[in-house]
């Protein structure tokens, strides 16, 4: 291979399209069910538990898989499992509309496992090639996966519209050709990981030192605690809407723009992040916009629209500042990817229970008033771990 081909390969541009691509596929392929639930529902006779199952297994599933991509990524590398990835989350993406309820859950069972490794991954691999950016690639990235989770919720039910009320090809349109790209372009990556090594040091923490690390535990608690909110209400805001008196196609639209505004953030707080060195009072702030979401839900359901979007953006805040923290405080690549595991592992874990807890306590009050009530002292927990997670001295301790 010529040099100049080896050179167009490394290319910072092409990695960092790879990043936007893989993202785009971390989210919507999962937000996107909710609208169409109720479709899904109908054309596969699903009971209620199964169809609840559609978001607590894919949680389960990311659980496990975080405590393992590190390792992973060690072994295989790092651009090689990102590559895996991307072909786990396209098979699935086709898996899962081929046929009965056997074929949707293995689908969402490959993607979720390739969701898992791009989400414990990818804050590694923006260390490994962006090192003096990583607030900047960071905000990027995140915002594309909104826009991308964004466009395909609000679409979703218009689309099943206009192919006959047919969930299959709405949930295959926009993620089945973000899925075939991102394969295309992490497979001109599967050298990188031996370019990278000979300039790789030494010395990187191991993950099981990083789960002694107390600094490790809040931004573990603070990531997780905003993965519990936020799939409770990705979960069931479209259904809450509609016993809120609104339509359905209405619901998915306000669904779509609560994923449009978790991207705002990535705007707003990418100057911010990179020059702010005590970062206490702005992740405090996220958690507690999402509080007041939580009671303007449940005093003013009329204005959920101001709900919906207000607490989109305090989930993407959230996620935002967790997503730099851990590349910020980590000390190399490998460190980064064991924290990214950790975080991930322990809030996917907390979030499989919060969309059946719920719904739960929605069917045994007849009210989405205690559902709400558990969203807001979730809420609480994650500002008191973000105000710990971003003190200045908890650097030193990582």
């Amino acid at each position: 291979m010529s040099l100049s081909r080896l050179s167009w390969l490394s290319h910072p541009l092409l990695v960092l399209i790879g990043v936007l691509l893989i993202a785009g596929n971390l989210r919507a392929p999962i937000t996107g069910i909710a609208p169409l639930l109720e479709l899904i529902q109908a054309d596969l006779s699903l009971s209620s538990t199964q169809a609840g199952l559609l978001t607590a297994m894919p949680l389960f599933i990311f659980a496990v898989i975080s405590l393992l991509a590190a390792s992973m990524a060690r072994v295989v590398g790092l651009s090689r499992s990102l590559f895996i990835a991307s072909v786990l989350i396209a098979v699935g993406v086709v898996v899962r509309i081929l046929g009965g309820t056997t074929e949707l859950f293995a689908g969402i069972g490959l993607l979720a496992i390739g969701i898992a490794l791009g989400n414990v991954l990818l804050p590694s691999l923006v260390k490994r090639h962006f090192p003096m950016r990583i607030s900047f690639v960071t905000s990027l990235y995140v915002l594309f996966m909104g826009l991308v989770a964004a466009f395909n919720s609000a679409l979703a039910v218009p689309m099943a519209e206009w192919t006959g009320q047919s969930w299959r090809w709405s949930s295959l349109i926009v993620v089945g050709v973000m899925a075939l790209a991102s394969v295309a372009v992490w497979a001109t990556q599967l050298g990188a990981d031996r370019r990278a090594a000979q300039n790789a040091p030494a010395g990187a923490a191991t993950s099981s030192s990083v789960w002694r690390l107390p600094l490790a535990w809040y931004i573990t608690l603070y990531m997780g605690l905003n993965s519990v909110a936020y799939y409770m209400i990705a979960s069931w805001l479209p259904v809450m809407l509609v016993n809120y008196g609104f339509e359905p196609d209405h619901a998915g639209q306000i669904h779509g723009l609560m994923q449009l505004a978790t991207a705002v953030p990535a705007l707003l707080l990418m100057p911010v992040l990179s020059r702010v060195h005590d970062q206490r009072a702005v992740a405090l702030a996220a958690a507690l916009l999402q509080t007041l979401t939580f009671l303007g839900f449940l005093v003013l359901p009329s204005w959920s629209l101001l709900w919906a979007v207000l607490f989109g953006f305090g989930s993407g805040s959230v996620f935002l500042i967790a997503l730099a923290l851990i590349g910020v405080r980590s000390t190399s690549t490998s460190q980064a990817a064991s924290l990214s595991g950790m975080a991930q592992c322990m809030g996917y874990l907390l979030a499989a229970f919060g969309p059946p807890a719920m719904g739960g306590l929605h069917d045994l009050f007849n009210s989405w008033g205690w559902a709400l009530g558990l969203c807001i002292l979730v809420s609480f927990g994650m500002g008191y771990a973000g105000w710990l997670a971003a003190r200045p001295a908890a650097a030193s301790k990582a």
